[in-house]
């Protein structure tokens, strides 16, 4: 060996030092925990293995071009782990290239954002560009056989004390020995582990596959709060279905656990508002970045309206998960967007979903319609709603580029409101689907369509808010008239008050800087879990308002809406949960940081803030994270094994 020359081996060390460190200065507020000790010594042994492979042979040129593509690779993994978080609140991981489609759509803006972060993406490529300047300085000759054994011994000697390190507090939740070896979360494992560890466990779990421990539901000491109260004694909402003889006669390990999952939950109960809106007509919207930030009396008041004088939920959460696929598939199925692996299976149209809300419709006689003012085959939204029971689907190049101007970015709500209404009004019973787009990211005066559309009105307004909040909310103007638009034709055909208008975002306004949204936010939020808080709208003009403090999120939209539409459904099949039943409030969010009625937990600090006046019980948090972990692993197995088509054949 070289002595006067740097051993690569250390180049690789001290460069993965830097970039894990990066990457956190960049991403996360804390970067100094006990989980760095681990991290740091798995970088040990990781680059003595890439030191010994660059040297493995005895051609310097060979060893230089080995050495140059391997760091070149690594570095380009942390510039896009950076970019996609910074921007997209993503991480990436190998299952994330299977919805690449979406985030290529926006390739341009895309570009854009990369070229803002260019001095961060510059500041990655620091090793490389000082493994050029000094590469006569760099050990690029074969290493001897001795050398190599003694290198291998180090670093089996590292990774086992690695491997030693993981067992401290192994028994906190989502500790890094759980994260090694029992919970499989890129956000968590990117967080506590480093980029690089997560990568290759993320490439192993990949290849071989990974399942999470799922515990019954009636093991987790009643923490589903279902209890009758009051005089009434209510049924559940369940069909005549048993699990238990299913499980009985299941052959298949994966289908068998999941029939003795449902057994082990026993639904939830109508309530006083079960049935509230029978018989009446529905108009549900997936309306892109929506969220309560948009939301005032003076700008946008046919959703003050709206969310204030029908269910105000005042604990609902959107969360971040895969962007809009994520939000939708949440919204629509009242499944957890685990991975983007079940949302590209979802994306088939090859998932059987019995329970789907266009289906359930359909067997109450109610004609069915959805509409999007994007292309129909953008996320394969042309297959999978035809999957949840939707046959009538116009869009962008199936029918409303004849009926509204596509050529805009973004599109107008407006105008996909007024040319459909007519298609639907005058049916005895009509369930409506509409995806909105008005507000998409892309907000500026100059870019965005819907922005300079209501610019003056907001300026008018007398708000001195940054160019970027204020065409976000110039942008859900928009949505705002659009409700405006068809609450004036439902009441011209007098079908109004015998209709009921449903909203949910699919994610909070993440081109947004976190100290943008807090600029019209009216408290100060937080990155994880406050950003996602939001407003669900379920309203008709005939009700009294109904103020529900319960926590809610995307999950539970879909099971609410069954239970006040009197559907005969069986909740035990859907992992979110009605919200005005007597079932225990959860939000779960990326990362499994959660919100239940008692309080918030962040995962990747394990730390729990219970609500003001609240005590839980000792193994409250980790009954909740286990029910978490159940819900999501549960969701991912629904999807993947078809699991609605055995249950209803």
């Amino acid at each position: 060996m070289d002595m006067k020359r740097i051993n690569l081996i250390l180049v690789f060390l001290l460069s993965f030092i830097y970039m894990e460190f990066l990457y956190k200065i960049f991403i996360y507020e804390n970067i100094f925990r006990l989980s760095l000790l681990n991290m740091l010594l798995y970088l040990i042994p990781l680059s003595i293995i890439l030191g010994i492979l660059v040297n493995i042979s005895h051609n310097t040129k060979t060893n230089k071009i080995i050495f140059y593509i391997l760091i070149s690779l690594i570095t380009v993994w942390f510039c896009a782990q950076y970019v996609i978080k910074d921007y997209f609140d993503l991480y990436l991981s190998w299952n994330a290239f299977k919805v690449a489609d979406q985030v290529g759509a926006f390739a341009g803006k895309g570009v854009l954002e990369t070229v803002k972060r260019l001095p961060g993406i510059i500041l990655f490529f620091v090793p490389i560009i000082l493994s050029i300047v000094f590469r006569k300085h760099l050990n690029f000759h074969g290493l001897s056989s001795k050398n190599n054994i003694i290198l291998i011994v180090v670093g089996v000697v590292a990774y086992g004390i690695f491997i030693v390190s993981l067992n401290i507090g192994k028994d906190k939740s989502y500790s890094p020995y759980s994260l090694y070896y029992e919970v499989n979360d890129i956000a968590l494992n990117i967080e506590n582990l480093g980029i690089l560890n997560t990568l290759i466990i993320d490439t192993q779990r990949s290849i071989f596959g990974f399942e999470e421990k799922i515990v019954l539901n009636n093991g987790l000491n009643g923490e589903q709060n279902k209890e009758n109260e009051g005089p009434i004694v209510y049924e559940y909402n369940n069909l005549d279905i048993d699990f238990n003889a299913l499980a009985s006669n299941e052959t298949n390990k994966n289908i068998k656990q999941i029939h003795e999952y449902m057994a082990s939950d026993s639904g939830t109960l109508q309530n006083e508002y079960t049935g509230m809106f029978k018989g009446k007509n529905l108009i549900l919207f997936m309306a892109e970045s929506f969220n309560e930030v948009a939301v005032s009396k003076e700008l946008t008041p046919t959703l003050y309206k709206l969310i204030h004088s029908g269910f105000d939920f005042e604990n609902f959460y959107t969360p971040t998960i895969f962007s809009t696929i994520g939000g939708e598939f949440q919204e629509l199925t009242s499944l957890y967007a685990q991975s983007t692996g079940i949302l590209s299976k979802f994306r088939s149209g090859n998932i059987a979903f019995p329970q789907g809300i266009a289906n359930k419709f359909k067997e109450l006689n109610y004609s069915t319609y959805a509409y999007h003012n994007n292309y129909a085959s953008f996320q394969d939204r042309n297959k999978y709603l035809k999957s949840l029971g939707f046959d009538y689907f116009k869009a962008c190049n199936t029918g409303m580029e004849k009926l509204i101007s596509c050529n805009i970015w973004p599109r107008s709500d407006v105008d996909m409101i007024n040319a459909t209404v007519n298609e639907y009004i005058n049916d005895d019973n009509f369930m409506v689907f509409y995806a909105t787009v008005s507000g998409h990211a892309g907000y500026s005066w100059s870019a965005n369509a819907m922005s300079k559309k209501h610019r003056s009105e907001y300026e008018a307004a007398n708000l001195n808010y940054s160019e970027h909040p204020a065409s976000y909310i110039a942008a859900q103007m928009e949505l705002d008239q659009a409700l405006e638009a068809l609450i004036k034709h439902l009441d011209e055909a007098g079908k109004l008050e015998d209709t009921v208008i449903a909203l949910v975002g699919d994610h909070y306004p993440y081109e947004l800087t976190v100290d943008e949204v807090n600029e019209i936010a009216s408290y100060k939020k937080d990155a994880v879990v406050e950003i996602n808080h939001s407003n669900f709208i379920l309203w008709n003009s005939e009700m009294d308002p109904v103020v529900v403090e319960k926590v809610g999120s995307q999950l539970d939209v879909i099971p609410t809406i069954y239970n006040t539409f009197g559907v005969k459904y069986d909740s035990r099949l859907l992992i979110g949960k009605d919200i005005l039943s007597t079932e225990g409030g959860l939000a779960m969010f990326n990362g499994r940081s959660w919100v239940t009625d008692k309080g918030t937990y962040f995962a990747s600090s394990n730390k729990f803030v219970p609500k003001e006046g609240v005590e839980v019980e000792e193994d409250y948090v980790k009954n909740i994270n286990q029910i978490v972990s159940n819900k999501q692993n549960m969701s991912k197995m629904i999807i993947e094994n078809n699991y609605y088509s055995k249950v209803f054949n």
